[in-house]
């Protein structure tokens, strides 16, 4: 990653954000394209306000995120750059309740009730324009998950809320169409899902459990996943924390496969007795067998991001049916 130019060393300004000052070019989609750039080549995967702010421009300084807006329009610009979902700790009702809408695609609230609000109008000028913009999704207190290009490609006032495309293969769908081709619509919501949902649940259920695998301790972010307690698309199979657990590739499809339980009373690990009894190399003896009768090694500090209880109940129960 190349160090972020910013306005380090330089004599003190006035105004700590100089395109209030100057403006920067209206709508300039090189600009857009290069923050996105910018963005490809960050030094983490996960980003926060002060790092958002020494994107420059052409010489100028222009963050990508307002600390209090939620939509971002720098001075100058005619449409929003990028949009803003503050974190929601697990257990906990967000501020506004952005969703997945009837039609697959996902929806973000408008800025308060008023559709003139120049937020609002921000939002939706992007829409009208074609603009591609960023949208920089909460996962823990100060610290986001950038998802981009996305676009917004419908706005409904009557509902307070405008629709976003997370995928380039969403831009097109006619949302207003009466005549919804089901298989289409969960297309688009299978779309929805992995890009933000399930991209989401990992980023906050590896920062819970501090990049660890529950099971085994191994500390390879790039070998963990978010495993769901109960599967998403189930009821209850929610990506949210206590529906999840961080573990590598190998203990999440024993987890899956029905091979390792984990008994909801106490956090031990039930290994399934034919594989147990199995005879094969290091990997089944020490991955598997030797996890059999062991705690878990690795659980979140905040109790409100612990798996849940009758989650792993109701899991433990198909476990022991397998």
């Amino acid at each position: 990653m190349k160090p972020a130019s910013g306005c380090f060393g330089k004599p003190p300004r006035s105004d700590p954000c100089p395109d209030r000052n100057r403006g920067v070019a209206t709508d300039s989609r090189d600009l857009r394209t290069a923050a996105m750039a910018w963005l490809d080549e960050r030094p983490h995967e996960r980003v926060d306000f002060a790092w958002l702010s020494t994107f420059e421009f052409d010489g100028l300084r222009v963050p990508l995120m307002d600390r209090q807006r939620g939509i971002r329009k720098p001075a100058g610009m005619d449409a929003a750059l990028a949009i803003r979902t503050t974190f929601t700790p697990p257990g906990q009702t967000p501020p506004y309740a952005d969703a997945i809408g009837p039609d697959g695609l996902q929806r973000y609230k408008y800025r308060g009730d008023d559709p003139s609000h120049p937020e609002n109008v921000a939002l939706r000028r992007a829409w009208q324009m074609k603009l591609p913009i960023m949208w920089f999704v909460g996962v823990e207190p100060g610290l986001y998950e950038p998802l981009y290009p996305v676009w917004v490609i419908g706005d409904s006032p009557q509902n307070l809320e405008f629709t976003l495309a997370l995928d380039a293969a969403q831009r097109h769908f006619d949302a207003t169409s009466v005549d919804l081709d089901e298989d289409y619509r969960s297309y688009m919501e299978r779309l929805t899902k992995i890009r933000l949902h399930q991209r989401v649940f990992r980023t906050q259920v590896l920062l819970a459990y501090e990049s660890h695998c529950a099971v085994c301790n191994l500390a390879h972010e790039s070998l963990l996943d978010a495993a769901h307690i109960i599967a998403d698309g189930q009821p209850d199979g929610l990506p949210v924390v206590p529906n999840g657990l961080a573990m590598c590739k190998i203990h999440h499809a024993a987890f899956d496969n029905r091979i390792l339980g984990i008994r909801p009373d106490d956090l031990t690990l039930h290994i399934r007795q034919d594989i147990l009894e199995e005879i094969d190399g290091p990997m089944l003896r020490h991955g598997l067998q030797e996890m059999h009768d062991r705690r878990l090694m690795r659980i979140p500090r905040s109790h409100a991001a612990r798996p849940d209880q009758v989650r792993l109940e109701e899991r433990y129960q198909e476990f022991l049916s397998a």
